[in-house]
């Protein structure tokens, strides 16, 4: 069970409040001080005076027993349960509430209260997540999608300790403070406090000599670590008087050491936690987290943000960045709201003569005036929640049309047409909606559509120094899409680039090449400084363990050692533990590796990853009837898994049952529909039966994918089946093959 007892080091914030006083009355009320709450009568805003909530034709009940909080709730078994709440999680502009259990297993209820005000159509329950809270979906509020411990601990609270034990699956999750409080930026104070206790300020009696001798010997006034700006001076200039608009933004002149922006990073990123006993800011990132880079699933492929990033991954895109403008350039991080109010925030470094005017933003003094909303539209998340992208992009209604990315034209002027922006903001600006080939979009959208093409631009992309570290490892990451010499040389380097983003990006992106390739390209990786980047590259390297010489497997121990330690870590997640059962498969231990798979299932029944991994463990030993039992067992707890479905259809193909596996395939298409390889297969499987359903499916396996080699299939297939359209296959498919390929098909065309 969580408490607040702080450990030797943490001394807890209101031991910063007498000599802090202004900063400590800062923080009281704010997004951090509220983060997490012991639910009682200050913090909770909820309305729990007998409300019931009618949700599904299913009654839940939000009510007081005498000074605690209580909610009525179906079970797993769908019986109402009255459930205590133990505590309160933010507060604006909604408030979550979660519910302690006996294992130490904390959980947010479905609920949450809009505590906005009612004139904005606020303080009123909502069903949070509608979606995406069925039994079998990650975020039904007692699977893990909406587990505390896992989920939301390391960032809501302070100096946390996940403390899960794997071999009973429970938890003793221990923090210092409840809420994000001082020493969860500045570190540990108990240095500090000897610190100012022997400053010449604190102390008259001490000699000046002697304590001016403490404080040189004590980095930082006793802290690990600093967050001052990063900027220690600007240089402006001069009122507008510059010619360009780069001339009217402040350049940095001096700068200094800061911890701030990874300090900060640690919570408002997306990103992996490795362990909770690595120093958060005093060693590289990677040694605690593993940071999502710029992901096809997360962001559009002009780098705006689709699903949530929590703000550092746009950031490492932005000039900003760049010119190493740090949070609190912007942001009070004591109060958490702006130092500034509208366009007087960007003006501190954007000469406002230049920017804050018609000539520039082209609008009247509404909405469409301030910087942000055009340069950092809003997107809502848990229905009420409005962030705004920090990658400070400049918008381009053209890219809706070329990649289905938001524009912030469209966003304002919601009535109106992509077509109407493009041609305003065109007569604004000619060249803003002018295709751009060297913008990293290009090469992004190039390989979502799966296009062979793509490994050069995306080589050449992340060998480019104007572009941000973070948008060349994406180009690495997408590499392992792609094979090519380009792509090996991107790699290469990638491997020896002194940014860890870069380095982690190359174990990804050599997925493709073979053992022999690979290994050369990620050994120098196994004795990396950073933990996240040798252990990766040993867990790559271990899924060819039967291939490697006794030599190269004793260089893995060590790094693999680390890895299942990465993995213990996340036991509670199926993930995890399917992660570590790959490991035992590939080394040869097929009991522990059936092992891990079960307890995979056992800790997180909805993971699909642990029904596929022990089905194909199953068939390499024979055991096919096993293997579809376990996948039917999956697609039970997992039935929107398209990935069960086609993979209980492979096991019936080769169990001879072809009309079963052919409903099989059929599914996995309707769940997943933007599955190439499922069209693809489901294609072949129809072959004999239907020409015209399998030519329908393989053009659909081209259509969402862009894969060449589905389209080469349909082409083969109207060939062979004499049909009128295949020579316009054939002309669709030329610019994407090699000549040989195309001549050897046009050989086969009938005479």
């Amino acid at each position: 069970m969580p408490n607040t007892a702080s450990s030797a080091d943490f001394v807890g914030t209101f031991a910063c409040k007498s000599c802090h006083e202004q900063a400590f009355k800062d923080w009281q009320g704010s997004d951090h001080d509220m983060a997490m709450k012991h639910a009682d009568e200050q913090s909770v805003f909820g309305d729990f005076n007998q409300i019931t909530i009618n949700h599904q034709n299913q009654q839940y009940r939000f009510f007081k027993k005498q000074e605690s909080y209580w909610v009525n709730l179906a079970d797993r078994q769908g019986k109402l349960t009255d459930y205590q709440i133990s505590f309160t999680f933010g507060y604006y502009p909604l408030q979550q509430y979660m519910v302690e259990f006996e294992d130490g297993r904390v959980q947010l209820i479905p609920f949450a209260w809009d505590n906005r005000k009612v004139e904005d159509g606020g303080q009123k329950w909502f069903y949070l997540y509608p979606n995406n809270s069925a039994q079998h979906q990650d975020f039904y509020w007692l699977n893990a999608g909406q587990n505390w411990n896992h989920m939301c601990a390391d960032c809501h609270s302070t100096n946390v300790k996940k403390n899960y034990n794997p071999q009973t699956n429970r938890f003793d999750t221990q923090f210092s403070e409840i809420n994000v409080g001082c020493e969860a930026c500045h570190g540990a104070a108990s240095d500090h406090l000897s610190w100012a206790n022997d400053s010449p300020s604190k102390n008259a009696n001490n000699e000046g000599a002697s304590s001016a001798l403490v404080i040189a010997e004590t980095p930082f006034k006793g802290f690990d670590r600093t967050l001052a700006k990063s900027v220690a001076q600007w240089q402006r200039s001069n009122l507008g008087s510059a010619r360009s608009s780069s001339e009217n933004t402040a350049k940095p002149l001096a700068k200094q050491d800061s911890q701030q922006l990874q300090t900060c990073a640690q919570c408002h990123s997306r990103r992996l936690q490795l362990n909770d006993k690595e120093p958060l800011v005093t060693k590289p990132f990677g040694d605690r987290y593993q940071l999502n880079l710029i992901a096809q699933a997360q962001y559009f492929d002009d780098g705006q943000v689709y699903d949530e990033n929590y703000v550092y991954g746009s950031f490492l895109q932005s000039k900003m960045h760049e010119n190493s403008v740090v949070c609190s350039n912007c942001h009070n991080p004591h109060t958490t709201e702006l130092i500034l109010q509208e366009n007087s925030l960007c003006s501190q470094c954007h000469e406002p003569g230049t920017f804050d005017t018609s000539e520039h933003h082209k609008h009247d003094n509404n909405t469409g005036s301030l910087c942000v909303n055009c340069h950092m539209p809003e997107t809502t998340y848990m229905q009420i929640d409005d962030r705004r992208d920090h990658s400070f992009s400049i918008p381009v209604p053209a890219n809706t049309q070329r990649l289905g990315s938001p524009n912030a034209c469209n966003q304002c002027h919601d009535d109106k047409s992509t077509q109407w922006a493009i041609e305003h903001s065109t007569s604004w600006y000619p060249e803003l909606n002018t295709f751009v080939p060297q913008h990293f979009s290009s090469a992004f959208a190039s390989a979502r559509a799966g296009n062979p093409n793509s490994v050069d631009a995306l080589s050449y992309l992340s060998q480019d120094h104007q572009q941000a570290n973070i948008i060349r490892a994406a180009a690495i990451e997408r590499l392992q899409q792609f094979t090519g010499r380009n792509g090996i040389v991107a790699i290469a380097r990638a491997v020896k680039h002194q940014d860890e983003m870069l380095r982690v990006a190359a174990v990804e992106g050599s997925s493709p090449y073979t053992i022999a390739e690979r290994w050369q390209m990620l050994a120098p990786l196994l004795t990396d400084e950073v933990l996240m980047i040798r252990s990766q590259a040993a867990a790559a390297l271990a899924n060819y363990w039967q291939q490697l010489s006794s030599q190269q497997q004793a260089q893995l121990e060590a790094p693999l050692k680390e890895y299942i330690e990465i993995l213990s870590f996340n036991a509670d997640r199926g993930f995890a533990r399917t992660n570590l059962g790959n490991l035992y498969a590939n080394q040869g231990f097929a009991n522990k590796a059936e092992a891990s798979y079960k307890a995979s299932i056992d800790v997180q029944p909805n993971f699909a990853g642990a029904y596929t991994n022990l089905a194909d463990l199953y068939r390499s030993q024979g055991k096919e009837s096993a293997a579809v039992q376990i996948l039917e067992q999956g697609i039970i707890a997992k039935p929107d898994s398209g990935t069960l479905r086609f993979s209980q259809a492979l096991a019936l193909l080769r169990s001879k049952q072809n009309d079963a596996a052919l409903k099989s395939l059929k599914m996995a298409t309707k769940l997943e529909p933007n599955n190439g390889r499922f069209w693809y297969v489901y294609a072949i499987a129809l072959t004999p039966y239907s020409i015209g359903e399998a030519a329908t499916a393989f053009n659909k396996a081209y259509q969402v994918s862009g894969n060449p080699q589905y389209l080469f299939a349909l082409c083969e297939l109207m060939i062979d089946n004499r049909s009128p359209q295949s020579l316009q296959c054939l002309n669709k498919l030329t610019p994407l093959v090699p000549n040989n390929v195309v001549e050897d098909l046009r050989a086969r065309l009938p005479k």
